[in-house]
């Protein structure tokens, strides 16, 4: 589970990057869980652009499947783009160390 600190340093270092998932019309589908699922593998770190679901709640309970999904965190929502954070399994290849 993250802490707030966490959150924060996760959001930043998010900031610079583009999204690597894009959730259209289907929604949540097996198809979303299995690019999810597949982005953090490489990356830890990964945003997500909402292309359809501009309402707060339907991108936020694709988000809470995702993470249930993937077992990972959403460290923040900003618009149209969250962003989800999973730690690499392997500690040697983790490149990011959470405070």
């Amino acid at each position: 589970m993250l802490n707030s600190t966490q959150r924060k340093f996760l959001r930043g270092r998010a900031h610079k990057l583009k999204p690597t998932v894009m959730v259209g019309q289907k929604g949540f589908s097996p198809e979303l869980v299995a690019a999810t699922d597949s982005a953090l593998a490489d990356h830890e770190l990964i945003k997500i652009k909402f292309n359809e679901f501009k309402e707060k709640e339907g991108k936020q309970a694709i988000c809470q499947a995702l993470t249930e999904a993937t077992q990972s965190e959403m460290a923040g929502m900003i618009g149209h783009t969250a962003i989800l954070y999973r730690a690499q399994a392997d500690p040697e290849k983790r490149k990011i160390r959470l405070p």
